[in-house]
């Protein structure tokens, strides 16, 4: 029956549904863009280069993006149309006028997602700033890059796409034949810097993280690759900014220590008995020895005490060996491959050469499988992913799912999420899950429905969990000689002939989360009048919009399709979080039915899932808390390498750490308010370690104030360092300066980030003390910190005073260091603590002056002048 209080309660929350309301305003925006579709139809091809030319000057002129918005868009929706015959949709357009203002666009799987970025990427290049297009793999950066290469090359824009090993660029010019998918054939190999002065570059989220910490690695501004972090869009933005989000960008180098401690405490740990010697937390993947484990380990490791401070390496080492074999699975997290340990993308099940789990837990798995190991890696450089998308100026996303994420979105990143609604009407039905009491007898169930979907003829995509389970899966159908194709991480090279084949009459295929991501499943001639793609999931993900990614396979742009899930009570998800698991059980035991379908049941899968994932977004939000910290002490010496780079005057900045340094030590030496008692011995043996002056000039004045004895050893240090100065031309001393400034700041860094892993490694202990770990993480690091930028200007000052600039003729051969004594005499020995180069500072002999053939060489070497430099 009718109901005027129904009515006026939905009316009022449709009203109040913000999402609706921004479609609708975007809607108009969209109408003002249709009404220019005839004018920008009427255009020829060079016309419409020339309008984009002007829009380019307009903007670049001051002329507000959103005052160009309408234009921009008509004029690329048509570039669309002509180049590669695509016409953006409405919904498209609403899409990319969300992503223009710096938003999330949830656009469902088959929407064109691809095609709907084109028009706020051409919009924001029109700047000349360069935007970035991130996906989450190689494949769809090259893809789509070449792809909508024709579109923005119609509209006089350039196009790149950063690789691992090859950069490349659109280029219509250039056909590379050896590729069968037409979208590649078109991309011409370049530098990776030029592909970062195009106006549109596509990449991985993984390529631009690395090239940004890499920028900050170099040694000359011309290795740098990126401009300044202007505008990117994030393609499945949920998978980057969230999955992706707990694992940070590291670059490291190997250390040098012995890699037979692993095998040591691998053999240590398999001879630990679980609950007896140790106990687990499967949420938190942390385990904890007991008194009697720690016994043990003390007695085969031969230590006394496991916990003193002298044996912090062994406890880590024991710890690492527990988690690797207790919470890492072969062919799981990871697979054996040539003898080497490879990570499985837990989201994709894609394979993940060259990436290593840090802090000696990779080496902890290598030793479990009895695998060469490889050196513990030294962190030299690293960031999240949190961090380094908050550095660009403006950031949005579109994915097919992120509204269950919508506050993570919002609090970590600013990024409001819009629901974008689909161009044709969704009629995929989802049937209720299926709940199984064992994993066993939901597999069959799961084979007996691809078999019954099979003889109707509809093609089935079957989604697992693991590449385990995927090839368990694979011999059940065997078994039932149902012909059918596995997408795993094992065979991922050939994903894209798969997937494409997936919509067809009667196909099986079974795919881990990797099939969820990018690629679209077309059905085949007669498909949709069988009722299109069906989708089983074999088992329910830890968060929600896996499942619906999965889901979205089906039911593309208005096709008929349907999915449904298939759960046990041995799943992980139940076990581990669900606490309704054991009721269900003794229903299932009780009234002997199997399986159950009920909305009470459904729910409790969906509480479960979600309490999980507010424990992914908690650790997440911890990840970048942390990082928050060191992103801070990151700016400032990124920063101060920049500087360095971009020609700062080096020799006004080392004066000023003396400064700071003669400051520091005349208080330290220099207490109380009688110079009588002042420590000027002290002092000055202290001051000599940096430069040598004669000690009485100092000795015989008398001090009215610190600030005067201050003054007067700045100054000798000063005249030391004109003296400096006199024995090198200036273009070499300013060299000079830069190296050692940037070598220093960049080895103390790294001495930093190992001291800040460990202290974050241990700092959550503090929180049985009835202390926040966070705040005393800050409190540390704050001190550590201060710690650094003190330790940096002593050596450099240090450096700078101890060092000769030994000074080659041929142009090949760079100068090199030589340590000196505080004297600034040469080691009489000739024995060096090292010797480095100086990059790019070939002088000629000349710069010497007159010098006869048989003097001793002015460079210091001690060779006469004709063996040396005379040469």
């Amino acid at each position: 029956m009718f109901s005027l209080k129904d009515a006026t309660k939905k009316l009022a929350l449709k009203l109040l549904d913000s999402n609706e309301k921004e479609i609708e305003q975007h809607r108009k925006t969209v109408a003002k863009i249709n009404a220019l579709e005839p004018r920008m139809q009427a255009l020829s091809d060079e016309q419409m280069l020339e309008y984009s030319n002007k829009l380019r000057q307009r903007a670049q002129s001051g002329e507000s993006l959103d005052d160009l918005l309408v234009e921009a868009f008509a004029l690329c929706r048509e570039a669309a149309r002509r180049a590669i015959g695509m016409r953006p949709f409405d919904v498209q357009v609403i899409g990319g006028i969300v992503l223009h203002q710096g938003k999330i666009a949830e656009m469902a799987t088959g929407e064109g997602k691809t095609l709907a970025a084109t028009m706020p990427v051409y919009l924001n290049a029109l700047l000349g700033r360069g935007v970035h297009v991130v996906t989450v793999n190689e494949f769809l950066a090259r893809r789509d890059a070449g792809w909508m290469g024709p579109v923005y090359h119609k509209l006089g824009l350039t196009v790149g796409v950063i690789g691992n090993d090859l950069s490349l660029i659109y280029d219509p010019g250039y056909t590379d034949e050896s590729h069968v998918d037409w979208r590649l054939q078109h991309l011409r190999p370049v530098t990776r810097k030029q592909v970062y002065l195009c106006d549109v570059t596509y990449g991985t989220n993984n390529e631009f993280g690395f090239d940004y910490l890499r920028d900050n690695m170099v040694q000359d501004l011309s290795e740098c690759v990126q401009r300044d972090l202007y505008y990117a869009i994030v393609d499945e933005v949920d998978s980057v900014l969230i999955d992706e989000a707990r694992t940070p960008l590291i670059i490291s180098a190997p250390s040098q220590e012995s890699t037979e401690k692993y095998m040591q405490f691998a053999r240590i740990a398999a001879m630990l008995k679980p609950d007896i010697d140790y106990t687990t937390d499967e949420k938190t993947k942390t385990v904890a020895l007991t008194e009697e484990g720690i016994a043990k380990v003390e007695k085969m490791a031969k230590i006394k005490n496991l916990y003193d401070l002298a044996h912090v390496e062994e406890a880590h080492l024991i710890n690492k060996a527990l988690q690797a074999k207790c919470f890492y699975q072969r062919d799981v997290d990871y697979v054996v491959k040539d003898g080497e340990v490879i990570i499985v993308d837990e989201f994709t099940g894609r394979l993940m050469p060259g990436r290593r789990w840090s802090d000696g837990l990779h080496q902890a798995i290598e030793a479990k499988e009895r695998v060469r190991i490889q050196q513990e890696m030294r962190t030299l450089a690293t960031i999240t992913f949190q961090n380094y998308f908050r550095l660009y100026e403006k950031l949005a996303g579109m994915t097919g799912t992120a509204y269950t994420e919508a506050e993570e979105f919002h609090k970590i990143y600013g990024l409001d999420v819009v629901v974008i609604p689909t161009n044709k009407p969704m009629i995929r039905e989802d049937y209720p899950d299926l709940i199984y009491k064992t994993e066993e007898s939901k597999f069959k169930a799961v084979v007996d429905e691809i078999e019954e979907m099979h003889k109707k003829g509809r093609p089935v995509l079957v989604g697992t969990v693991s590449i385990e389970k995927s090839e368990k899966l694979s011999r059940m159908l065997e078994k039932r000689g149902l012909p059918h194709q596995v997408l795993n991480a094992k065979n991922h090279e050939k994903e894209a002939l798969i997937i494409a084949q997936a919509g067809q009459r009667g196909a099986i295929t079974i795919a881990t989360n990797m099939a969820g991501r990018g690629t679209d499943i077309v059905l085949g001639e007669g498909v949709a009048e069988l009722g299109g793609l069906h989708v089983i999931g074999t088992e329910r993900h830890e968060a929600r919009r896996i499942d619906n990614q999965l889901r979205g396979r089906a039911g593309r742009q208005g096709d008929p399709g349907s999915s449904r899930f298939f759960v046990s009570l041995e799943d992980e998800l139940m076990r581990v979080f669900g606490p309704q698991a054991d009721r269900i059980a003794k229903i299932m035991e009780r009234f002997d039915v199997e399986p159950i379908e009920h909305k009470w049941i459904s729910k409790s899968i969906e509480a479960a899932q979600r309490k999980v994932e507010g424990f992914h977004f908690d650790a997440r939000k911890s990840v970048v808390e942390y990082d928050d910290v060191m992103n801070e002490q990151r700016a400032v010496i990124y920063g101060e390498r920049r500087k360095i780079l971009e020609g700062v005057d080096t020799r006004r900045n080392i004066l000023d750490m003396l400064r700071d340094i003669v400051d520091k030590y005349v208080d330290l030496y220099c207490t109380g308010k009688n110079p009588e008692a002042w420590d000027i011995e002290g002092l000055i043996n202290h001051m000599h370690e940096y430069f040598w002056f004669d000690p009485s000039a100092v000795k015989q004045v008398k001090y009215e104030s610190r600030e005067q004895l201050a003054d007067l050893l700045y100054d000798l240090g000063v005249k030391a360092y004109e003296e400096r100065e006199k024995q090198l031309p200036p273009e070499v001393m300013r060299i000079a300066e830069r190296w050692i400034l940037l070598n220093t700041i960049d080895n103390k860094w790294v001495d930093h980030l190992t001291r800040m892993e460990y202290l974050r490694e241990g700092i959550g202990l503090r929180a049985y003390g009835q202390v926040d770990p966070l705040v005393e993480f800050k409190r540390e690091a704050f001190d550590a910190f201060n710690e650094l930028l003190d330790n940096i200007k002593e050596d450099v000052v240090k450096l700078i005073f101890r060092v000769q600039v030994v000074i080659e003729t041929p142009a090949h051969v760079e100068p090199t260091l030589v340590p000196l004594d505080g004297k600034g005499d040469q080691k009489a020995n000739g024995k060096t603590n090292k010797n480095v180069a100086l990059p790019a500072a070939g002088v000629a002999a000349g710069s010497f002056g007159k010098v006869g053939r048989n003097d001793p060489c002015p460079c210091g070497s001690g060779l006469k002048y004709k063996k040396c430099h005379g040469r």
